[in-house]
């Protein structure tokens, strides 16, 4: 890199900027600084996608038909199915849609402005034409901005050029809104918003709308068009049987498209799109946002959870705890970024060789620390949280952070570089230069960036082992002067200042949330750029790492499925891991927070990002930690979980009832009860179950041990684990009893068909209740809504034969009292043997 000719503006010497009130009326002038969202479909689109559901469709084909013939009574029934599972359809979809529209706005980017003279980081819809705006590494430039101080910068272009090459920029060149900066720092003047920035003219191209179905949606489509087919088989059965038995061939018609329809559950793709919607709610309250509807579904079935250290496991608080010269050792007390503390192991005034490592730290960062304010109750950090410590630590030793950086104006830099692990800057320092280089003490302080012959580096190097044992994170800075600037590329050298160590506190619940992880069958890890000295002490105060277990560096990834620590990783090296865990079939979940990170986020099954990271990295993720912690992550996992095992309940609960409705039409006749159910009577056991006690089953709470079970198989389909068999079971005992009912009405005289009909209603409502989540003490009535529908479906059911309009739309009878109380005790069975039946497994599941 050429040196500037000039000297480079120092981060200290930052424009103005507009003031609140400027920004505000510009603001309400030209509208917000975002591109415009395509318009969501009108409800007539909305209602004709769900009409031309194939299975709907033969539905209005049937009624069509059946109003053609004057047979109005049934045309009647289908179009209140059609109309009542379209409205359900339409309504479901929009609250989905609702759903994902909050959660867009909750992943919302930010941007770095300079506002009254201080530097605050606000939603990037809130900038405006004349804001000062800072970008560094790994942010996507939030406006068209015109820069007036870019060092080391490159743009990646590639979302408004197709370019994929980074472009470098300078000062005096324009940055455009939507493109990433690769490397470097900047600053700049917006200049274009919104619709008129370059990312604005070129919306249609870029702009993102709503999700395309899930892997779970596309898997649960195949299924339904199975079902579809065999149903449609079936029908084809009864309808032969019943021409053959001398049925109206316009009848045997009607009740086979009732039956296809009946058998498969048609409302499955919306109840499900609304369980991952509304399961994304959930999680973005509980601080976990997902940036798509897939990492719903996803996090149920994770089997590794690969994490950072910094900010994850830890606070993403930094504070010096001790800094070591070649004639110092002083501890430091203080809390965040607050400049109140003490140095201790010194007296005052402080020795010189203290300040001039605190001094040197200071001017090789780039992070500013600001007071509290109304909207900030403490200290807060901007930029890079361990450059913010050493402001604070500087603020601590007695320097004032301003004041320091002006009167050692920034000649030249290179910013923090992951392959060297140092970032070196270069001062005037009133008639000579300062060279600074800060990093790894392996790599500051080794030749050639250390002069070899120093003979205070064994010392140096000794401290910062020291350090590191005591799970420290550690610093080396090392200076030398010039008369003449020197290459800060590739520092030569220089002269051991000192180490400092950095501690980023444990978080509290990081130990819980890995035994959390262990119960529910999910192996933790630990991957960071840390020496292995800090990862090994981290990775044993949170419970993942033992003395004597071993410990990888991050170019051995073929030990990932060996080892639960890697050290010394490089973000593109994580992707090798990633590849290793998933060549041995796991399911990973990827934290990250750097633009390095972006690649892994998006090879891993889930990516999750850090809320306080860069926004390529939240971007390129399918989770974005708000408060950046690992717990929340658990959370995130048991919702997945709960979301799977709701679609699995409404499956189990939906085929069942299709099953024995099939059952019933194709052995009644055999049995001599003739035609069982007439095609209203199905269409209106069909509306009845699977509509809102369908839908209200998927809002279900968690079992207690979802996170004490071992994750679902990658590989297993979703009838597997016994689904399918308690289908099949459920079924035949649904049409056991069914059948049986009729069997005996008929012996005794009695409507036999009428009470077939209620009979079979009420016990699929039996079995919607029998299915509920099993209830922690003191959740008994989580989700009333499903006590709710199915209370409404049963009293709808017994209107069906009570009440005479009904009677005549549906062709049924006028049930007595004793009637009816038998159709009630017989609808009991299948569920209560149901309930009976998945107690006695849990228990023996309990004992085992």
């Amino acid at each position: 890199m050429a040196l500037t000719e000039t000297p480079a503006p120092d981060i200290g010497q930052r424009p103005a900027g507009l003031t609140g009130g400027e920004a505000a009326t510009r603001l309400a002038h030209d509208g917000p600084n975002a591109v415009p969202r395509p318009r969501p479909p009108r409800l007539l689109r909305r209602v004709v996608a769900q009409l031309a559901d194939p299975l709907v469709s033969l539905l209005l084909v049937a009624g069509a038909v059946t109003g053609l013939l004057g047979d109005w009574a049934d045309t009647a029934i289908i179009a209140v199915v059609v109309c009542l599972n379209t409205a359900i359809g339409v309504a479901q979809q929009v609250r989905a849609d609702k759903a994902v529209a909050a959660l867009d706005t909750l992943t919302a980017p930010t941007a770095r402005v300079t506002r009254d003279g201080t530097e605050l980081v606000v939603p990037a819809a809130d900038l405006v034409r004349g804001d000062e705006v800072r970008v560094e590494a790994g942010d996507i430039v939030p406006a068209d901005l015109l820069l007036h101080d870019a060092h080391r910068c490159q743009a990646d272009e590639a979302a408004l050029t197709g370019e994929s090459v980074p472009v470098a920029r300078a000062a005096g060149d324009e940055l455009s809104a939507g493109t990433v900066l690769v490397t470097g720092r900047a600053a700049g003047t917006v200049v274009r918003t919104g619709a008129r920035s370059a990312l604005g003219r070129i919306a249609e191209l870029v702009a993102t709308t709503h999700a395309g179905p899930t892997p779970l949606q596309r898997r649960l489509t195949r299924l339904s068009r199975v079902l579809g087919a065999l149903a449609v088989a079936l029908c084809l059965v009864v309808f032969a049987v019943g021409l053959a038995s001398g049925r109206p061939l316009l009848l045997m018609a009607l009740t086979a498209v009732s039956l296809v329809v009946a058998a498969v559950p048609e409302s499955l793709p919306a109840v499900v799109t609304l369980s991952l919607a509304l399961g994304a709610r959930r999680m973005a309250r509980r601080k976990a946002i997902p940036r798509n509807l897939h990492a719903v579904e996803t996090m149920g079935s994770v089997t590794v959870v690969a994490s950072d250290k910094t900010g994850t496991m830890t606070e993403g608080r930094m504070t010096v705890r001790r800094a070591v010269t070649p004639d110092t050792d002083v501890s430091v007390t203080g809390t965040g970024y607050e400049p109140a503390g003490q140095i201790s192991g010194t007296d005052r005034p402080l020795p010189q060789d203290l300040l001039d490592l605190a001094r040197a730290g200071l001017l090789c960062s780039d992070a500013a620390v600001l007071p509290p304010a109304p909207d900030r109750p403490g200290w807060t950090a901007v930029g890079d949280p361990l450059e913010a410590a050493l402001v604070t630590f500087a603020a601590r030793c007695g320097l004032d952070p301003a004041a320091t950086r002006a009167a050692a104006p920034r000649w030249a830099e290179h910013p923090f570089d992951q392959a060297t692990r140092q970032m070196t800057t270069v001062h005037r320092d009133g008639d000579t230069y300062l060279t600074i280089c800060k990093g790894a003490p392996e790599s500051v302080l080794s030749a050639p960036v250390a002069d070899p012959a120093d003979p205070r580096l064994p010392a140096a190097r000794q401290a910062a082992a020291d350090l590191t044992a005591a799970g420290l994170r550690v610093l080396a800075i090392a200076a030398a002067t010039t008369a003449e600037p020197t290459n800060p590329i590739a520092p030569t050298g220089l002269r051991p200042l000192g180490v400092i160590g950095i501690e980023d506190p444990l978080r509290p619940s990081a130990a819980t949330t890995a035994a959390e992880f262990t119960q529910a069958g999910i192996r933790l890890m630990l991957i960071t750029g840390d020496h292995p000295g800090t990862a090994a002490h981290i990775a044993a105060q949170v419970g993942i790492w033992q003395p004597g277990d071993p410990i990888a560096t991050g170019d051995q990834p073929e030990r990932a499925h060996q080892v639960r620590v890697f050290a010394r990783t490089q973000p593109e090296q994580k992707l090798d891991i990633i590849a290793e865990l998933q060549h041995h079939g796991h399911v990973v979940a990827m934290t990250g927070d750097g633009v390095n990170d972006a690649p892994a986020l998006s090879r891993a099954d889930i990516g999750v990002a850090m809320g306080g990271g860069t926004e390529v990295a939240r971007q390129a993720a399918d989770l974005v930690l708000v408060d950046d912690n690992l717990a929340t992550v658990s959370h995130a996992v048991a919702e997945g979980r709960r979301v799977y095992d709701n679609i699995r309940r409404f499956l189990r609960y939906g085929l069942a009832g299709g099953t024995a409705e099939l059952a019933v039409m194709l052995i009644g006749p055999l049995l001599g009860l003739g035609l069982p159910l007439l095609p209203g009577q199905i269409l209106w056991i069909n509306l009845l179950t699977h509509g809102l006690p369908g839908v209200a089953l998927g809002a279900e709470p968690a079992e207690p041990d979802v996170l004490r079970r071992p994750p679902r198989p990658p590989d297993e389909q979703i009838l597997g684990d016994g689904l399918l068999r308690g289908v099949l079971a459920l079924g035949a005992l649904l049409t056991a009893v069914t059948l049986g009912t009729g069997l005996y009405a008929a012996a005794a005289g009695w409507p036999w068909q009428s009470m077939v009909f209620v009979v079979l209603g009420l016990a699929q409502l039996g079995i919607a209740l029998a299915s509920r989540a099993t209830r922690p003490h003191g959740t008994r009535w989580a989700n009333p809504g499903l006590l709710a529908a199915v209370a409404l479906s049963a009293a709808a059911q017994f209107a069906a034969v009570a009440i005479p309009a009904l009677r005549d739309l549906l062709g049924t009878a006028p049930l007595n009292a004793t009637q009816l109380a038998f159709c009630a005790v017989a609808a009991l069975l299948p569920g209560g043997l149901a309930l009976i039946w998945r107690t006695a497994l849990r228990h023996r599941h309990h004992q085992r």
